[in-house]
């Protein structure tokens, strides 16, 4: 088990008629000294670690930065082409517009002129009609009036 600062402040060494039991200072000196050394190979690990970390974090911060900006490109981007469409859309709905009142037009003025060869047709036949019906009555009058109206057929038996 690895020392504490507490460990090394409260160590007691017994006395001996020469002063301290040397095997005793020595072998704590031996942890001291394998405890310092792991504490300074952990310490230099972790600065290595931590620095490590500290590029990596840079690198992640550039990231982020260069991420917000792409997002606030697209963004501006998508805003642009959402106006382009909505500008592009009202042209075409007014193109349309403009092409529906203009073939209504067409439609009405073809309507206008196939009513009116209608109402020429119905006057034509009217006059056709009138114009047949008076010869036809000219012939039956022509026939009534002929010398050979009153006369029988002859049977031919």
């Amino acid at each position: 088990m690895p020392l504490t600062p507490l460990d090394i402040y409260n160590k007691e060494f017994k006395k001996s008629l020469r002063g301290y039991n040397e095997d005793e200072v020595n072998e704590f000196l031996d942890q001291v000294v394998r405890d310092y050394e792991a504490v300074i190979r952990q310490y230099e690990e972790l600065k290595e670690t931590s620095a490590g970390l500290r590029e990596r974090l840079a690198q992640y911060e550039t990231l982020e930065e260069t991420l917000k900006k792409t997002l606030v490109l697209a963004q501006s981007t998508a805003d642009e082409l959402k106006a382009q469409a909505q500008r592009q859309a009202e042209v075409l709905v007014q193109e349309a517009e403009l092409k529906c009142k203009t073939m209504i037009a067409e439609a009405e003025a073809e309507v206008r002129a196939i009513h009116q060869q209608y109402q020429a047709l119905k006057a034509e036949m009217a006059r056709f009609k009138a114009a047949v019906r008076s010869q036809l009555q000219a012939q039956l009058a022509l026939l009534e009036e002929a010398p050979y109206a009153t006369l029988e057929p002859v049977s031919e038996a």
